[in-house]
């Protein structure tokens, strides 16, 4: 697809109680292409008296929807598939647009995962079980009522899909904040809700600043959960929101993943897709592998082969179907990547490649370091850019220490020739995925972290559960 098939405009509503209307603030908030620096269209700025508004439509819409069958909610979902899947080409554009992702991820992994996520949960509405029995207790699954999601910019659709698909086969309604970098894809979304027909007030789009609507979704006291995914930090801030009135939060923060290679792995291709998946969208992904240990006595080697698979990563505009890595979402990111290089080489790190990068757009190069000390900034802070830190180990107990020694646990992977192997190390990782010799993602699994990586799990019915209350029915 070409860059002429991104044809953004200005979109000046929000959707509440099932219709598009102004907001009730003049704010508008830019929405810029990070590959040409340019603004390509405004969105508006919500402000808490709309998220009042929002939430007043998503409680009224919800013991009505909660009431239905869990088939008719199947039903809603799967005429909501529809229509998204007829805006497939362009919510790929769209995304890669406004966030820089290139076209061939953008259809494959933007596009085509959260559609594969909302088909999981349209089974799963339908199938999953409401009820069960202990004793003389009947056990009950009720959802929990106006569920607040928030949403960050670097998998904008699929991110709101693991939250909204999910509380909706449940028997929840919502409103969304979706990132302020990247809202256009939310209005497709949106386009789509209003197309399939869902009931009014069961989903609500009210997009804003974290300041504004995010925290005022939070602090909502008619808002049952905060469904959030972003930083640690603004995660932090959410809970304590939350936690004064005694509401739930389920949280997906950050991420420092270690790609453990063992010394009988294959060397090669470990080296290769563990240099993918941490360059994957310019490295902005919270489960990125940042941080690859090698064996000492393999550590030249791997540096070389990581060096290697760096070299293909060309960068480019997006829309350029040979473009493998993309511009950061903004500026803002760009030079807190480059200030994170800067402190790693100033703490005793060497760049192994070259950081010469595009004239225009908001690019990082591909970037490896070698001789990162396990504790140095560049270890142990998520980046979120296209950058690599190789790290030696002596054997599988030193491996361990140095994977688990992050505030972090959200993913991982270990590579080994002995299956056994790579089991008991994975099972060591205190993380909340591994992935052993290149597993596959699995969006029926449960996604979610230890430690400061966050609270409660994504996908599947897991995922599901996260947005149902239990209760016991003594007789």
């Amino acid at each position: 697809m070409a860059r002429a098939d991104f044809t953004p405009a200005d979109r000046g509503e929000l959707y509440i109680g099932g219709q598009w209307r102004p907001a009730r603030g003049g704010g508008t908030i830019a929405v810029e292409d990070p590959f040409t620096e340019q603004v390509v269209a405004h969105v508006p700025a919500g402000t808490p008296a709309d998220v009042d508004e929002a939430v007043a439509a998503a409680k009224s819409a919800f013991e009505p929807w909660a009431a239905l069958a869990p088939s008719v909610r199947a039903e809603h979902l799967s005429r909501l598939h529809q229509s998204l899947a007829n805006r497939s080409d362009q919510i790929a554009t769209t995304v890669t647009g406004e966030l820089g992702t290139p076209i061939k991820v953008s259809h494959r992994v933007q596009t085509g995962l959260p559609l594969t996520v909302l088909d999981g949960y349209i089974r799963l509405a339908a199938e999953a079980a409401q009820e069960g029995e202990i004793g003389n207790s009947l056990i009950l699954r009720e959802p929990i009522g106006v569920v607040g999601a928030i949403t960050p910019w670097n998998y904008p659709l699929h991110q709101v899909m693991a939250k909204v698909a999910a509380a909706l086969a449940a028997g929840c309604t919502v409103v969304l904040k979706p990132s302020e970098l990247t809202p256009l894809v939310a209005y497709l979304l949106f386009d789509a809700v209003h197309e399939a027909g869902l009931p009014p007030g069961v989903v609500n789009l009210v997009p804003g600043t974290g300041p504004e609507v995010g925290q005022a979704i939070a602090g909502h006291s008619d808002v049952d959960m905060v469904s959030f995914t972003g930083s640690t930090a603004t995660g932090r801030r959410i809970s304590h929101l939350a936690a004064d009135r005694i509401a739930k939060v389920s949280l997906e923060l950050g991420g420092k993943s270690a790609n453990v290679i063992l010394d009988d792995a294959d060397l090669a291709r470990a080296v290769k897709t563990g240099v993918g998946n941490a360059f994957l969208n310019a490295g902005q992904t919270c489960t990125a592998w940042t941080r690859m240990l090698v064996p000492a006595t393999q550590y030249e080697q791997a540096c070389e082969l990581a060096v290697q698979a760096a070299k293909a990563y060309a960068m480019g505009d997006p829309f350029d179907e040979t473009t493998r890595l993309g511009p950061l979402a903004s500026a803002t990111q760009r030079d807190r990547v480059h200030g994170f290089v800067r402190q790693g080489r100033a703490e005793g790190a060497t760049l192994l490649t070259p950081d010469d990068v595009p004239d225009r757009g908001y690019f990082v190069a591909p970037t490896v370091l070698a001789d990162v000390d396990p504790k140095s900034t560049v270890a142990q802070e998520e980046i979120f850019g296209p950058v690599l830190a190789v790290i030696p180990f002596g054997d599988d107990d030193e491996a361990v220490a140095i994977a688990n020694d992050s505030r972090y646990g959200l993913a991982g992977a270990v590579w080994s020739g002995d299956p056994d192997r790579a089991l008991a190390v994975a099972k060591r990782l205190r993380t909340g995925a591994v992935d052993v010799n290149g597993g596959a993602f699995n969006p029926l699994a449960p996604f979610g972290g230890y430690k400061q990586s966050g609270l409660g799990r994504e996908l599947g019915v897991f995922g599901l559960e996260e947005f149902q209350q239990v209760k016991a029915v003594q007789r």
